[in-house]
């Protein structure tokens, strides 16, 4: 394994920040190379936890000579998020400067504009140059992985039209509870490098990707950080890079994915009506019909009118919730994944800021 840094010039004087890179050379160059990262919402951390137990797993099978494709790891891909503590909170969602999501606004260009990413970085800020390396790392992979979570949630991922159902393999192997299949219409890292495969020459654009992948892994919720989980999810990662060639072990067998695969537009986005103390009546993982009792939300403590009741809008399976107890105006709730469209209008892109 080679440790090597990349180094992010600051953007006030004195200041720079060091991005350690793991490297595991492959034998063969026939097989997929492979790129994985987690934490660049640097306060979501159960995907640096797996890539931690990975590593000794690829460790080892360096030393066998099994691995097969060059593997390209960032444990920790966001050291500016990673510095952001305020009032003992880690602030690693937005970058408080520009108030920007760490993970929007990555540059949208073709895989032959792939280079003009590191022309004149030390011009560009400090939170644009680690966009642009890090894209620029992804770009030079066949397999790419972005490790987040969610807030309390069961392990999901967003998975892009193009790569579906080829990509259903990674989700049998870390046994998914469900599929967000997205339209890849924002400018999110997988979806910036989605839109970099999709048109690599320029104005052509391909609506199928055969042997690539861009995903974003939702590893469960910001505490789900065990040791147990890490190891299973890290030999989930690895039964998936064996299937594809990535690494050789002759050992693993590949179930089929059973969970539900359903489009961002069928994505019940629940939310608060008003501010107030929420009381939850069911949890991730809870299968619910139209009109089942969800949440109250109590906005007029020890009132009589003083609660409002949320209802499901249509049967689905709950994904995630939020954990915060007191909640602003429309603020998010749950995911919930339907069969059906949700009758709620959606903007192309994320679901969330």
């Amino acid at each position: 394994m080679e440790v090597s840094e990349i180094i992010i010039a600051g953007d006030t004087p004195g200041l720079e920040w060091r991005l350690p890179v793991l490297r595991f050379a492959g034998s063969n160059p026939d097989a997929p190379s492979v790129y994985m990262q987690a934490a660049l919402h640097a306060n979501e951390l159960p995907g640096t936890a797996v890539l931690h137990f990975l590593c000794q797993t690829l460790r080892e099978a360096e030393a066998e000579g099994r691995i097969a494709g060059t593997i390209v790891i960032v444990p920790q891909a966001n050291p500016i998020g990673a510095s952001q503590s305020h009032f003992g909170e880690l602030q690693g969602r937005f970058e408080l400067g520009t108030r920007t999501n760490f993970n929007r606004d990555f540059p949208l260009i073709s895989l032959s504009d792939r280079d003009t990413l590191m022309e004149d970085l030390k011009h560009f800020p400090a939170t644009e140059q680690l966009k642009r390396q890090l894209l620029h790392m992804a770009l030079g992979a066949d397999l790419v992985l972005d490790l987040h979570c969610d807030d309390e949630s069961l392990q999901y991922a967003y998975i892009d039209d193009a790569f579906w159902p080829e990509a259903s393999d990674l989700a049998a192997a870390l046994d998914m509870d469900a599929v967000f299949l997205s339209d890849g219409e924002s400018s999110a890292f997988e979806e910036a490098v989605g839109h970099a495969w999709k048109y690599e020459m320029p104005g052509e654009k391909r609506s199928v990707l055969p042997g690539k992948l861009a995903v974003t892994l939702e590893l469960r919720g910001l505490r789900d950080v065990y040791p147990d989980m890490a190891r299973k999810d890290a030999d989930g990662i690895w039964t998936f890079l064996a299937a594809r060639g990535v690494v050789v072990d002759t050992n693993v067998s590949l179930p089929s994915f059973v969970g539900p695969a359903v489009p961002l537009d069928n994505i019940e986005m629940v939310r608060s009506p008003e501010a107030g103390t929420v009381l939850f009546h069911r949890d991730i993982g809870d299968p619910v019909v139209e009109g089942d009792l969800l949440a109250t939300i109590v906005t007029r403590p020890g009132q009589p009118d003083g609660s409002v009741e949320i209802r499901a809008p249509q049967a689905g399976l709950i994904v995630t919730r939020v954990s915060d107890r007191l909640v602003r105006r429309r603020a998010d709730l749950m995911k919930i994944a339907c069969d059906l469209p949700s009758r709620a209008l959606r903007k192309a892109g994320a679901l969330e800021d």
